[in-house]
């Protein structure tokens, strides 16, 4: 059974639980990477192919090389005073939280953001539409990471009638205005679409019934965009038209392959800025000082955390 169509079920579910194991942490996975999960009651058993963990292997050296040079990026962000807004959009399910993830899993998360608004109260409702994502932009120094953003009126609201046409209309009249206002001010801004499949987001949806730890991710809305495919892609091919500026172009990341996509956009990422390697100072750890009455408390039995394992 080829894996973009899959049609039995006991191989589906062997896939899926393949894909529950890929999706955990990366630590977790490189001390498991000689096995996978055949059945929800089968024990582990390695793996039969030497290329899955050769492929494994390639994936992580060359994210932790990636994740190295985001490192570097970072420290000449804090050291310039650079501003960067990376916009992350896309269906559910394309992989926008796995590559942001892997792009703030190494660094200081005062300097790299995550802003990842919920649905706008009523009180925003009434606000100027932009307004309240300005509150995220980044300061000297800072890199803020959009989980969706203000295009969601070009996508999400526009799809399931949460804006008038007269406000979906407006918001492309403006936005180039505020992306341009934005760039003159200093910030730059990279825009990043995670494209998959018909096949694989329903895939991934399966996966996110089948595994207990990310349900949540499961919302209604999600259930509802994927009745509504041909509609948001007409929704994604007008933004497109409309909103791909010499300023700040779309960049389309193919994301069938998880792994794959999230190494070409880093990698691209870090082509987008032309950072340079900071010289950091030797650091020499002091030595403890030590008083002679100094006495340290002992702890009662019952503040402390049973010892389970």
């Amino acid at each position: 059974m080829p894996d973009e169509h899959p049609t039995d079920e006991s191989q589906l579910i062997k896939r899926v639980h393949r894909e529950l194991i890929d999706d955990y942490d990366e630590e977790l996975e490189m001390e498991r990477d000689d096995w996978e999960k055949l059945s929800p009651d089968a024990p582990l058993q390695p793996l039969k192919h030497d290329s899955d963990r050769e492929q494994r292997n390639r994936y992580f050296k060359e994210l932790f090389r990636l994740q190295g040079e985001l490192v570097k990026m970072h420290d000449w962000l804090v050291e310039s005073g650079h501003r960067l807004v990376i916009v992350c959009e896309g269906r559910d399910a394309a992989g926008k939280g796995g590559v942001i993830k892997r792009i703030t899993q190494r660094l200081n998360p005062r300097v790299a953001r995550v802003a990842a608004l919920p649905a706008p109260s009523s009180r925003e409702k009434t606000q100027w539409y932009f307004q309240r994502y300005i509150a995220h932009l980044p300061a000297a120094g800072e890199m803020v990471l959009f989980d969706r953003s203000w295009y969601n009126r070009a996508g999400v609201e526009r799809v399931m009638g949460f804006c008038t046409d007269a406000e979906y209309e407006e918001f492309f009249r403006s936005v180039p205005e505020f992306e341009k206002m934005l760039i003159r001010s200093g910030i730059q801004i990279v825009k990043y679409w995670f494209s998959i499949p018909d096949e694989e987001q329903e895939f991934r949806f399966r996966c996110r019934i089948n595994d207990p730890l990310k349900q949540w991710k499961l919302s209604p809305m999600d259930l509802e965009s994927r009745k509504r495919w041909e509609l948001y892609t007409k929704a994604k091919e007008i933004m497109f038209e409309r909103t791909h500026l010499p300023e700040s172009p779309w960049w389309v990341v193919q994301g069938a392959d998880k792994k794959k996509a999230r190494l070409n956009c880093i990698h691209h990422l870090l082509s987008q800025i032309k950072y340079t390697e900071v010289k950091h100072e030797q650091i020499t750890l002091p030595p403890r000082v030590h008083h002679p009455d100094y006495r340290r408390e002992p702890i009662p039995p019952e503040m402390i955390v049973p010892e389970i394992y």
